[in-house]
């Protein structure tokens, strides 16, 4: 696969397509950064490596600045580099450190989850979650360098490798009719983990991704279609203390409420709605309906998800900014009051 990049509001992104991963590509100094997991199984040789744990509660402001003092203690300067190793944990936090410190030095991502390489690691979101709320602090600060290596993909655990899949339906959603019929006619080759299937859903979805962040690389406008599905996620997985559902599992169910309500507001065609949920449902991903939270929290859960949403950054006054789709790449913005959308999810 050739290697391409993309800018991002005057940054250039370097993306390199690896058959073996390069664990060592930057000059001057480095702090490589790895979850747990990732180091004991990719971090042999690396000096001084930086490990956080695995999972959400990594993304906080005490491990960032873990990350800040081991820059200084190695002298790092701002033409020298954070490299991250991980999942969208690793790769979200690390970056985070790189915008701030020095304000802003080199920085490389390599993904090693499918959730990482098609989502994560493109476009510059960096955060990190703060009380209680997923992805609340961040900056945009797009990589200098990913470099994607389909051979990691090998070493996920089913589920981890399952959260990708939803990111990936969401991305053909958004603009790519040939990725959701490769991912409904050869769901046997993907979920085999082919490497020609992976390394050609990676591609498509950087390509989307790609195209969608260059045009708006500050979330002005257009880039909102990306999160098709995310508030509700977010919500989930914030009531979820952040632990209970992965961002994949979370974006699927976010997927199902998001098509479930266009269909009710009159928005939605319901035969693509149909198709969509479909596939999702054939990938594992069940719309359950409206989760129990286990909570000492007072309120029907119905509710307490529309105040999560409320928190949720995509807010704008009084109502709810929800991402929605017509059909297959007609994606809008839609202002949902929430008694409206308190009354949808009671309904499910």
């Amino acid at each position: 696969m050739k290697n391409s990049s993309f800018c991002f509001g005057g940054r250039e992104t370097r993306l390199r397509f690896e058959n073996r991963p390069d664990l060592h590509p930057a000059a001057g100094r480095t702090v490589t950064v790895f979850d747990a997991n990732t180091h004991r199984l990719f971090g042999g040789g690396i000096e001084e490596p930086l490990i956080v744990p695995a999972g959400e509660g990594a993304k906080s402001w005490p491990h960032v600045e873990e990350l800040l003092e081991a820059a200084l203690s190695r002298g790092l300067a701002r033409d020298d580099t954070f490299v991250a190793v991980g999942g969208g944990v690793v790769c979200d936090l690390t970056a985070f450190a790189a915008s701030i410190y020095m304000r802003g030095c080199g920085l490389i991502l390599i993904p090693t989850t499918l959730l990482a390489m098609v989502d994560a690691s493109l476009g510059g979101k960096t955060g990190i979650n703060f009380r209680g709320y997923k992805n609340m602090v961040g900056t945009f600060y797009p990589a200098g360098e990913i470099r994607i290596c389909a051979a990691f993909l090998d070493s996920l655990p089913p589920r981890e490798f399952s959260a990708g899949l939803a990111e990936v339906i969401k991305t053909g959603m958004l603009g790519d009719p040939e990725l959701l019929r490769l991912m409904e006619q050869r769901r046997g080759e993907v979920t085999a983990r082919s490497p020609r299937i992976l390394a050609e859903i990676v591609r498509r979805c950087l390509i989307v991704k790609g195209g969608i962040v260059a045009a708006d690389p500050l979330e002005g406008g257009r880039r909102a279609v990306l999160n098709l599905g995310h508030t509700f996620a977010h919500a989930l997985e914030t009531l979820g203390g952040l632990e209970r559902w992965n961002h994949g599992e979370a974006v699927a169910w976010g997927l199902h409420q998001a098509l479930g309500l266009g269909v009710e507001l009159g928005v939605t065609r319901p035969e693509y709605a149909r198709r969509i949920s479909r596939l999702l449902r054939d990938y594992g991903f069940t719309d359950s309906g409206l989760p129990a939270f286990e909570s000492s929290e007072a309120g029907e859960p119905a509710s307490r998800l529309v105040e999560a949403i409320r928190a949720d950054k995509k807010r704008r006054g009084g109502s709810l900014q929800l991402v929605l789709q017509r059909d297959l790449g007609d994606t809008l913005i839609e202002a949902v009051e929430p008694e409206a959308l308190r009354a949808y999810l009671r309904s499910k």
